[in-house]
């Protein structure tokens, strides 16, 4: 009990590295020593010292024969920064409790094998759902060399996600729509089809009151080059970047307008007639993009969601129905023909946002690969 009670405080400080450490980690640490904690730290920035480095400075007192719960495995190699798991020897640590080994290539039990080879006791696996969940973009991006791909929606209570004359605004509530201004904090991209910028000409950006964010890179499906040159998502400065996902079909002048204003153009081949979603997402990731939010509209989701291609999805529901055929849903395309056929939830988790529910759940585990 005590071990689950550290740990969720490990997690708690891991949290606060949200928006700051990618492509590394969320990692939190608690140093325990005589019943007490003597030091945490959590990894502030990607570069900057790792968590248990960040406990050990803050201690108050000798970490000598203390123990330091991790919610990832320490380090064991060097990278920007010394391995972690030498200077818990050095330092004369008694126990290390992690949550679960790290799934980098370069670590992977190795820090656990040092840590046991020099005398120090191991426990792993405390909290082990909830430190996987919580570094889902980190596992997915260092085993498949892939963004981990979010389908986040709101939707009414009948499951539309705009009336039939296109109004959406608003289907879900404040709470609601300030914690998916939290997840755009934390994904380092945002995608929409430019049918959503034409209608809505959203910013895409992130906006937490008395938090400083960082806004996702912001990308546009646009095979043939419809978006308007105007649009909100191409006032680009250092803090707001723009991509835009085209095909041979966008025009040289149009090119030559959106390079003027700051966006950069990814051209993919042709599949059905538009971008090619697997060809973008390897673009991507080889720019260093480890983690996708699509917003809208229905006809990407669908896309994304037939090429298997979703990890996880993020439905708030709101207590309004409004009815129409011809409203939009979350998901368009043909659909699955049979029921059994659909695509089912696993670690679902139900949360509450004022009047709204959020249901969150994944389709692609990526620790189960």
């Amino acid at each position: 009990m005590e071990d689950a009670t550290y740990m969720k405080r490990a997690l708690e400080l891991a949290v606060r590295g949200n928006g700051k450490t990618s492509p590394n980690p969320l990692v939190g640490a608690v140093i325990v020593k005589n019943g007490r904690i003597i030091g945490e730290g959590w990894h502030e920035r990607a570069g900057e010292p790792h968590a248990e480095i960040n406990a050990i400075m803050n201690s108050r007192e000798s970490v000598e024969g203390a123990t330091i719960y991790v919610n990832l495995e320490p380090c064991s190699h060097f990278g920007k920064t010394p391995p972690c798991a030498e200077e818990l020897v050095k330092r004369k640590f008694k126990r290390v409790v992690t949550a679960m080994e790290d799934p980098n290539p370069l670590v992977a039990g190795r820090g656990i094998k040092f840590l046991r080879e020099s005398g120090i006791q191991v426990d792993v696996g405390v909290l082990n759902i909830e430190a996987l969940k919580m570094n889902d973009i980190f596992i997915k991006y260092i085993t498949a060399k892939a963004p981990f791909v979010l389908l986040k929606t709101a939707m009414t209570l009948d499951g539309k996600t705009a009336s039939r004359t296109g109004d959406s605004k608003w289907i879900s509530g404040e709470l609601s729509r300030a914690y998916v201004h939290s997840l755009r904090n934390r994904y380092s991209s945002i995608l929409v089809g430019v049918n959503t910028v034409i209608r809505d000409d959203p910013e895409l950006t992130s906006r937490i009151e008395g938090v400083q964010t960082r806004n996702p890179v912001r990308i546009i499906m646009d095979s043939g080059g419809r978006i308007p040159i105007d649009a909100n998502v191409l006032n680009i400065d250092e803090s707001r970047r723009t991509i835009i996902a085209a095909t041979e079909d966008m025009t040289e002048d149009k090119r030559r307008q959106l390079k003027s204003k700051g966006a950069e153009i990814i051209t993919t081949d042709k599949r059905n007639g538009r971008v090619d979603i697997r060809q973008l997402l390897k673009e991507l990731a080889g720019r260093g993009i480890d983690s996708l939010m699509i917003e809208g509209g229905g006809t990407v989701a669908a896309a994304f969601l037939e090429k298997g291609l979703i990890d996880k999805v993020a439905f708030f529901i709101a207590p309004v129905v409004i009815g129409g055929k011809t409203a939009p849903t979350p998901v368009m395309g043909e659909g699955v023909s049979l029921i059994e056929n659909g695509y089912r939830l696993k670690h679902r988790s139900i949360s509450v946002f004022g009047q709204d529910v959020l249901i969150e759940g994944y389709i692609n585990v990526p620790w189960e690969r």
